[in-house]
């Protein structure tokens, strides 16, 4: 997940494609209208550090990637199956998006899962605040009140 998106990487999309990342990235650029910004993206300075950190990659100037790698969401990755015309792009994309179909449906068990929960709770502070009353009911009925003590000797009321 970046920036609240799903997406795969240009590098794992070479190696699935079983090209190189920078083939990958040519043939992406010499396509460049096919990819708006809503299917594939650069990652900023701070999303490529923290990326970095996350994978131990090897720091600029001692081999490796040097420059900040595309990301690219669900329908960048559909788009990639016109550029990259092979067998096995064709084959890949179709298990990529059924990958992201799994994961949709996932993500939506889970929201659908947190709702159950929230019914769940609201229910339970409903019969918590009804079985408080049942119970003070109850102690009440336990406990009589003192009966009234009749005093000794006559009285009369002459207040009539």
């Amino acid at each position: 997940m970046i920036r609240r998106q799903r997406v795969l990487l240009d590098e794992h999309l070479a190696r699935l494609y079983g090209v190189e990342t920078r083939s990958l990235l040519q043939a992406v650029k010499r396509n460049l209208e096919r990819f708006p910004p809503d299917f594939m993206f650069e990652l900023s300075a701070a999303e490529w550090s923290a990326l970095r950190s996350q994978i131990v990659t090897s720091k600029g100037g001692r081999g490796g990637r040097r420059y900040a790698p595309y990301a690219f969401t669900e329908q960048g990755v559909a788009m990639l199956s016109s550029v990259l015309n092979s067998d096995r792009a064709i084959a890949v994309n179709i298990e990529i998006m059924r990958s992201f179909v799994r994961i949709r449906r996932l993500l939506d068990a889970d929201k659908t899962l947190a709702r159950k929960f929230e019914r769940l709770e609201r229910k339970l502070a409903s019969h918590d605040q009804a079985i408080v009353g049942i119970l003070a009911a109850i102690r009440q009925l336990m406990t009589p009140p003192d009966p009234k003590r009749r005093g000794i000797g006559f009285t009369a009321d002459w207040r009539d």
